[in-house]
């Protein structure tokens, strides 16, 4: 197999940087049922991703191999890349919060750990693809796009953004230490497939959502508000609670992970905005009606000024990869949102015998 064909065969090994956080651990399960060996690399310091290392392990025993490590150790990363035949880059710091807080931390986990990838792919004697997760906060606060205020929800006046999404052509806005530092590795990313010749994808990613998610209010959403409301406890909204933005399915998202991998010959170098699009697109009281409907509950909520970086609108366009890979969305906000709930519910219960109280997940896989 030469360094320039993707590849395509039932064995290797795929190496997941974050690989016990949400996403990373939906996608190690993934591939080892289907029978591939993963190797997850992690430090294993968030809340919630032990959990979901336990339940990985459970399941696939001997071909789960566990590193635990820090994307800031390059030494520790180049041995991590040993044997790869692809790899995924979930590893970050993904609150714009705690950037801001600490934003020399944001930059070296975000772009400095991103370089440290990057660079151990570069000197593998075959480079693995890899598929990186930036954030649609790379496109700022898209103060341009004018929007109409609903009763319940912001739209675009423009009729054909309303109905197709965000696409990549939209002009690149760094908004936050955390908008900076993801977008420094999203360019590093692209550029690395122009300047050496690796084989790189980013996905511009819009809300995901899904099991083994632990939410909070910096992070995670739909799952915060979920658990907020099965938990009976209040909820704070920054803003006005009419900012929209599409979801996305964790299972759908690994269906297009595996695809952007499987696709790598024609897709790399490219950005793809990546989320539901705008069929899955609800604002955060829609969501909390929808959550009322299934749970018969609401929680008392309390409202705050804006956030920094905050869109009152986003919805990805997704047709750039739809168009190359054949991809769609399958899963609904209603059938998602549901299966989401009964997963928490049985945290919840769990959390509740046991006596631990809610976990807080700064970072994310």
């Amino acid at each position: 197999m030469s360094a320039a064909e993707p590849w395509t065969g039932e064995g290797g090994r795929t190496v997941i940087f974050g690989g016990a956080g949400f996403i990373g651990s939906n996608l190690a399960d993934h591939y080892l049922s289907a029978g591939r060996t993963v190797r997850i690399v992690d430090n294993l310091t968030r809340p919630g991703v032990v959990h979901n290392l336990r339940w990985l392990q459970a399941r696939h025993g001997a071909r789960l191999e566990v590193m635990t490590a820090d994307v800031r150790d390059a030494q520790a990363v180049k041995q991590a890349v040993a044997g790869a035949t692809q790899v995924f880059h979930f590893a970050a710091q993904v609150a714009v919060t705690t950037s801001l807080e600490v934003p020399v931390t944001d930059f070296e986990v975000n772009a400095g750990g991103t370089l440290n990838v990057l660079e151990a792919l570069r000197a593998m004697e075959r480079p693995a693809p890899l598929v990186f997760t930036s954030t649609n906060k790379v496109y700022g606060g898209m103060p341009g796009v004018e929007l109409v205020q609903g009763q319940r929800r912001y739209e675009p006046r423009d009729t054909r953004l309303r109905s197709q999404g965000v696409d990549e052509a939209c002009p690149l806005d760094f908004e936050s230490p955390y908008g900076c530092s993801k977008g420094a590795a999203d360019q590093y990313v692209l550029d690395y497939a122009r300047a050496y010749g690796l084989r790189t994808v980013v996905f511009r990613m819009s809300c995901i959502y899904g099991p083994r998610q632990f939410g909070t209010e910096d992070q995670g959403w739909v799952a915060h508000f979920l658990l907020r409301t099965l938990e009976g406890q209040p909820l704070t909204l920054y803003g006005d609670g009419k900012q929209v933005r599409d979801i996305l399915d964790v299972r759908d998202l690994v269906d297009a992970l595996s695809l952007a991998q499987q696709h790598m010959g024609r897709l790399k170098g490219q950005a793809f905005n990546m989320g539901g699009g705008p069929t899955r697109a609800v604002s955060l009281l829609e969501l909390l009606g929808l959550i009322s409907q299934r749970t018969g509950l609401r929680p008392a909520i309390h409202f705050e000024d804006w956030r920094t970086g905050d869109q009152r609108y986003y919805v990805s366009d997704t047709r750039k990869f739809q168009a190359a890979t054949g991809w769609a969305p399958r899963v609904g906000v209603r059938e998602g949102v549901d299966r989401l709930h009964d997963w928490l519910r049985t945290l919840v219960r769990e959390r509740s015998a046991t006596g631990l109280g809610a976990e807080r997940e700064v970072h994310a896989g």
